[in-house]
Order: C-alpha cells, then structure tokens, then sequence
C-alpha cells in the first residue's frame, strides 16, 4: 500500500463518525479544519478591523511567519472569505479584506470569543473539579 493510499482511513473514520450526510459529511469537517485552524482566526480577527496589507497583518499577529501568513491567504482567498486585491507598484503591494462570508465568519468567531468569556470561569471550575476527583487515577 503506498503512503498516499488513505482510502482505508477514509472509509474507517467516516465509518466511526457518520456525518449528517453519510460518509462524505457533505464537506464540512474540511470547512472546520480551516476555520478552526489557530492562523485563520487570527487573520478574520485582525481583517475585522479593516483592510490590511501584508506586512500589517504580519506585524499584527504574534508568532506568524511569513511563509505561514502566505499559505494562510492564499487559503482564506481561495475559500472566498478574504479579497485580495495587488498593486502593480515596486515593490508589490497587496490588500486584503474580508468578503462578505469572512464578514459573517468573523461574526461567528466573536460570538464564540464572548460565549467563551462568558462561560470561563465554570469550566475552569469544571476542569479543577475532575482534576481533583481524577487525581488518583
């Protein structure tokens, strides 16, 4: 079996975790990964702000490389949630906005972000209470 052969995996994790659409789980778990991925919501989030050139989202978001801020519009453009939009000046510049489905992303995101402040403190307690229960374990 080759080391690109994954049709074994396939079927075995559609198998173990049917999606509302059978096997192929209409497309969504591929739509979670991306926007689940940590750069991503990076990106939405500062892109909420307003348009940003390159270099901006680069000094805005800790710890990106470069490399990793290209793959990551490259992806977001190509999945139709940012716009980029190039200049033909020396050097390159290039825009980036969000779309109106990045504008209902980010949406989203935030919604998450206040769920998750809301509710912080009873899941730490939460988290303290199996520790403390599952330490012995």
């Amino acid at each position: 079996m080759s080391v690109a052969h994954t049709g074994v995996t396939v079927e075995a994790a559609a198998a173990a975790h049917p999606g509302p659409c059978g096997e192929d789980d209409c497309g969504i778990r591929d739509v979670l990964d991306r926007i689940g991925d940590k750069w991503t919501v990076l990106v939405i989030v500062e892109l909420s702000k307003g348009t940003r050139r390159f270099r901006e989202l680069q000094r805005a978001i800790p710890g990106i490389s470069q490399r990793m801020l290209t793959v990551t519009t490259r992806r977001l453009t190509r999945d139709g949630l940012i716009s980029r939009t190039p200049y033909p000046t020396i050097p390159p510049q290039v825009d980036y906005d969000l779309t109106s489905i990045g504008r209902s992303l980010a949406a989203a995101v935030f919604a998450l972000s206040d769920w998750s402040r809301e509710h912080k403190d009873a899941i730490a307690s939460a988290r303290a209470e199996w520790d403390e229960q599952n330490s012995a374990i």
